[in-house]
């Protein structure tokens, strides 16, 4: 861990990330609203959660004022997901840069465990963790999981994984609120006193990370990653508020559409309509 943390040390990086579910059976038992996308590729049907009221509130105002009608699907990633909902892809040229769009508001993060990423659930993009610590959702643009299927190993090693970048986090969180001293030191070259400070702060990092539960998949996870598939690494960190219950098929060929520059399909999908099925 030394050598990484000295580097951190030297200079925090801040990192802005975009994304950027199926469930077990609800207790919820009322209706729940459906909405018919369709799209250039074919038509998708998604079932929106009730437990998720923010976002489904908020997803059925924007079908309704048709802000994703000539929308396109701008971000396409093969055995990941695709991503619609910038209001700027309406009218934008076949080179411009997508993804910025909004709204501007987020919705507040709506994370229950139970909707997780397998293949077809429907979540909410956001910014990253560093400038959007709350998790909040982008007011707009939302992803379809795609995924793959992965092995109970894989499962199990990417569980591992969450628990040492966790660590990490903490050890950063940390590492910022003594950056005052972490630069007066590097300005003295002080390198005794850096390792001292750094040996310090790990040992706060583990103390704090072993108070804390250990991120593990449930065996329902673990029944739905190694059948059906999806994307296991994004759960706990991103909102699912739906599923698809009808054109995974016309996903697919979304998904395989062929990409240029960050994730761009080369020819326009679009979102032709969007309707609230009454």
């Amino acid at each position: 861990m030394k050598t990484n943390h000295l580097f951190i040390l030297a200079v925090i990086v801040v990192v802005l990330a975009a994304c950027g579910a199926g469930s077990k059976k609800s207790n919820n038992m009322e209706k729940r609203t459906q909405v018919k996308i369709e799209t250039t590729q074919g038509n998708i049907v998604v079932e929106l959660y009730n437990e998720t009221p923010k976002h489904r509130d908020n997803f059925i105002k924007l079908v309704k004022e048709g802000l994703y009608d000539s929308t396109l699907f701008h971000r396409v990633i093969s055995q990941f997901m695709i991503q619609a909902g910038d209001p700027d892809s309406k009218t934008a040229s076949d080179t411009a840069t997508l993804g910025g769009g909004d709204v501007g508001y987020t919705v507040p993060a709506e994370i229950v465990p139970q909707f997780i990423h397998k293949r077809g659930a429907l979540a909410a993009a956001r910014m990253g963790d560093d400038v959007n610590p709350e998790r909040a959702s982008s007011g707009c643009q939302f992803y379809i999981v795609t995924g793959r299927k992965f092995r109970e190993t894989q499962l199990l090693n990417l569980a591992g994984q969450r628990n040492n970048q966790r660590t990490e986090e903490i050890f950063n969180e940390l590492a910022r609120k003594h950056m005052k001293e972490i630069f007066k030191l590097r300005k003295a070259n002080d390198q005794e006193a850096l390792m001292e400070l750094q040996d310090s702060l790990e040992a706060q990092a583990y103390a704090i990370k072993q108070e804390e539960e250990p991120f593990m998949f449930t065996p329902e996870q673990i029944s739905a990653y190694t059948t059906v598939g999806g994307a296991p690494h994004l759960d706990g960190a991103y909102t699912v508020f739906g599923q698809v219950i009808e054109g995974m098929d016309t996903v697919e060929k979304i998904e395989g559409a062929k990409t240029g520059r960050a994730d761009r399909p080369v020819m326009d999908i679009r979102i032709l309509k969007a309707t609230v099925i009454e």
